[in-house]
């Protein structure tokens, strides 16, 4: 039996996530995979942080592949699920459970950055735009970062 290392999670979560987004075009008409790497590598130096930006919205976005997540160590997997919006009753308690777990946090913080980046939103209508930047200014409070 082998025994899996933290940069074999890193890899098995990329490999399923570039599956899981294959195809799937963001809000900017960008490959969706690419908000997934620069998540990634915005944590990059804590292994477990990678593997859950990795995996970050997998479970939403191609539910066929989330039973795959169960792979992974569970410290990991309830990480992931906590980043799950379809998990929470409603964003306030979204957020709350979200705080309350550093990996999560840690995960949830690179993503609300790359998500508010002003290239990023700078290639979407203003109307989204401005969407946009008050729900990721909203999560930003309510997340305490």
């Amino acid at each position: 039996m082998s025994k899996e290392t933290a940069k074999d999670r890193v890899a098995l979560a990329r490999t399923l996530a570039t599956e899981a987004h294959t195809g799937q075009i963001d809000k900017a008409g960008q490959p969706y995979i690419c908000h997934v790497a620069r998540v990634a590598a915005a944590v990059r130096g804590d292994d477990d942080a990678e593997v859950v930006a990795w995996l970050h919205d997998v479970a939403e976005d191609c539910p066929a592949l989330a039973a795959r997540i169960e792979a992974f160590p569970a410290p990991l997997r309830e990480a992931v699920q906590l980043l799950n919006r379809d998990a929470a009753p409603d964003a306030d308690s979204y957020y709350a459970r979200i705080a309350a777990h550093p990996l999560a946090l840690k995960v949830k913080q690179a993503d609300l950055d790359d998500n508010a980046d002003p290239q990023r939103l700078a290639m979407l209508d203003a109307a989204t735009a401005g969407r946009l930047r008050g729900k990721y200014a909203h999560a930003r409070a309510a997340l305490g970062i």
